[in-house]
């Protein structure tokens, strides 16, 4: 008898472009004449890693189910597998003879991209063409940013990719890698309280936003309770391909032309232009996420006290907004920029600890984490690139600017509730006759701050900025220049001076 032949499939890779339209690889795949499957892969290797946390694998995994189900009329199954992506390929191949492998590329931490270089080489051994296509104006392979801006405008001002999906009979795979159900239980267990997952969510978040909540937006941003309405909303979205960034673009500019609130749109267009600009950043250097970009701050000594990494962990620091930040986040998932940046600043310059000791644990806690913003923001606020300036937010000015009748502490600390806005973001300096009427034992019931602001933001200032002084840091400052930002184009020189344009 002779060899059965295997049936020739393509397989479409789904990473973090969790969605039915504008997706290129899907729409390639529906122009060839071979049928083809859906995998999502929650590997090991990524899943069980510090920057992972459940609510990103329930928002994952309920998007998914979302995708399964707008595609699966077509006949399209969507597969998802517990496992490495090279021990589940070769579990297809044994099945079928993957002709082609679609997907987009990932600008994710170091593991995926050695991953993907292992597939890579899978995929040459076994003659497999792997098609990646490029994601959000994202360059692979960079080597400064010289016509970058140019370039990535004209890839959003291109049109959509509009999906059209035609019926074939489905393609069975036997999963040897399948979901258990004790996974699938806590991957169904999503909070209602966070954001919900899926394209038509992210569809009526960003519509609901053109429409009407943007109004204000601009002046609203800076606000930890006003900013969870006006705010777009739409970063887990775009985390987890929901909504693909041109699509948000197009949205908002086809909004704009007829709104009352243009500016708070063009503000808005502004941030998501500023969002493929750091995801560049980290996709030109993933060791972001482990080093400083600046190896000269490598020699900064941090404090390295545990208690006081904790207590900013559990929200136990005694500086109301930070805690009410820190508990706001764990529960819903999400907080403004402002009250992010304050978080990092607070860790980073007040406590003076190293900045790697707090980048994991807000990663877990961001519903929307995406590594290209994460470490390049989380290092921008630390202080840590040499070239940014260096901002030191002092938590109690912050409170009361911009919160500064205590809804928001009041909200997630409710301890707090009975104490008058005037006192409510030093609450440490209630007298114990105040203490006793408002009903908050500071000490006890609430914490005493961990540290004396006003020094500890001056001892910051003095050793970062001091350390601009540095050789390395100077040294470092003209590679970064170079790679990194819009004037790398321009020559710098290190003399006895310092770093100095030519």
């Amino acid at each position: 008898m002779g060899l059965l032949l295997k049936k020739k499939i393509n397989v479409v890779w789904i990473k973090r472009d969790i969605r039915s339209q504008d997706h290129l690889p899907l729409a390639r795949a529906e122009q060839n004449n071979e049928s083809y499957m859906l995998l999502f892969l929650f590997e090991p290797s990524i899943t069980n890693r510090p920057d992972v946390s459940l609510r990103h694998l329930q928002f994952q995994y309920l998007s998914l189910l979302k995708l399964s189900s707008t595609l699966e009329v077509f006949g399209k199954k969507l597969y998802m597998c517990v496992g490495e992506a090279i021990e589940v390929f070769e579990m297809i191949q044994r099945q079928f003879s993957i002709k082609s492998l679609l997907s987009y590329q990932e600008s994710g931490t170091k593991i995926t991209y050695l991953r993907d270089k292992k597939v890579a080489n899978y995929c040459k051994r076994h003659d497999i063409t792997w098609h990646q296509f490029e994601r959000d104006g994202v360059a692979r392979g960079l080597k400064n940013r010289v016509g970058w801006d140019a370039k990535w405008h004209k890839t959003m001002s291109d049109g959509l990719v509009i999906n059209k999906y035609s019926y074939s009979a489905p393609l069975f795979l036997k999963n040897q890698y399948p979901l258990g159900q004790g996974f699938i239980s806590k991957l169904a267990q999503y909070p209602k309280i966070f954001q919900p997952p899926g394209e038509e969510n992210a569809s009526t978040y960003l519509t609901g936003f053109a429409n009407s909540r943007g109004r204000g937006y601009k002046n609203l941003i800076s606000k930890p309770t006003e900013s969870r309405f006006s705010c777009t909303r739409i970063s887990p979205y775009l985390s987890w391909g929901n909504i693909s960034l041109k699509q948000s673009i197009l949205i908002l500019k086809d909004s704009r032309a007829g709104s009352e609130f243009k500016s708070d749109i063009t503000g808005a267009l502004t941030r998501l232009k500023w969002r493929s600009h750091f995801i560049q950043k980290f996709e030109a250097d993933c060791s972001y996420e482990t080093v400083c970009l600046n190896r000269g701050y490598e020699l900064i000594d941090y404090s390295r006290n545990e208690e006081h990494l904790k207590a900013w962990k559990e929200a136990k620091t005694g500086f109301p907004l930070v805690d009410a930040s820190m508990i706001c986040l764990k529960k819903t998932g999400w907080i403004n920029f402002r009250m992010r940046a304050m978080l990092v600043s607070f860790l980073c310059h007040h406590l003076f600890q190293d900045w790697k000791m707090g980048v994991y644990h807000l990663a877990r806690v961001f519903t929307d984490y995406e590594p290209g913003i994460h470490y390049t923001q989380f290092q921008m606020q630390a202080g840590t690139t040499g070239i940014n300036t260096i901002r030191i937010y002092n938590p109690v000015k912050q409170s009361k600017e911009h919160d500064p009748n205590g809804a928001f502490i009041k909200r997630w600390l409710p301890q707090l509730d009975k104490v008058p806005s005037e006192q409510i973001h030093e609450p440490h300096r209630l007298t114990p006759l105040e203490q006793k009427f408002y009903g908050v034992a500071i000490g006890s019931v609430y914490p005493m701050p961990i540290v004396d602001i006003n020094s500890s933001g001056k001892e910051a200032r003095y050793k970062l900025w001091g350390h601009r002084n540095n050789k390395l840091v100077q040294y470092e400052n003209q590679r970064i220049i170079s790679t990194h930002t819009r004037h790398g184009k321009k020559k710098y020189d290190m003399g006895e001076g310092g770093l100095k344009k030519k």
